[in-house]
């Protein structure tokens, strides 16, 4: 079965986006159409940019950046949970983009976002610019949460129906593009 790494991007305290990863690895869990594994930002802790190489050359010296890139290798797609930070995303999230080059090659990803009436779209939009100069596959389908805060208790994210419909959609979605970029992605990583 393909892997599904859902990458959490907010790194505050307090954050949303712990609540909705969650809620969204064990929703992908229950779809069936992948192994889900979630990378937490806020617990990898990578710095900014230490390495002195571009990525693209693969010419890590840290060991943060290798197990980082071993982890995205591991994964066949990708989802990205960010919330919306003044219009944009998370700084966070473009570092951990940005540390690899060549290992985010040919995956499919889709987004999770969250905020106030625009449930986070405006982010999104910045990150697909992003994923495809990565050579990544943004698919259509996605889940915008809006005024999400109410529907975080005790550290829990309960959904409404509609966000729940819009995460089967984007996973069933995520299952076609992997299942048609397979053999590119391996390709890349055979190297």
């Amino acid at each position: 079965m393909p892997n599904l790494m859902v990458i959490i991007g907010s790194t505050r305290p307090g954050r949303a986006g712990l609540p909705i990863g969650q809620w969204f690895a064990d929703f992908a869990t229950k779809h069936g159409g992948f192994d889900v594994q979630v990378a937490d930002l806020a617990e990898i802790g990578l710095p900014l940019l230490a390495d002195p190489h571009h990525p693209r050359l693969k010419k890590y010296v840290h060991q943060h950046t290798w197990d980082w890139s071993a982890k995205v290798e591991s994964a066949d797609a990708f989802v990205i949970v960010t919330p919306e930070y003044n219009y944009g995303y998370p700084a966070a999230v473009k570092n951990a983009l940005d540390h690899l080059s060549q290992e985010w090659a040919y995956a499919p990803v889709g987004f999770v976002s969250y905020g106030g009436i625009a449930a986070g779209t405006r982010a999104v939009q910045q990150l697909k610019q992003v994923v495809t100069t990565l050579r990544m596959l943004p698919v259509f389908e996605s889940v915008n949460i809006p005024f999400h805060a109410p529907l975080i208790a005790d550290g829990v994210f309960t959904p409404a129906g509609s966000t729940e419909d819009a995460a089967t959609a984007m996973l069933d979605e995520l299952v076609k593009v992997e299942a048609g970029v397979r053999q590119l992605r391996s390709g890349v990583r055979a190297g």
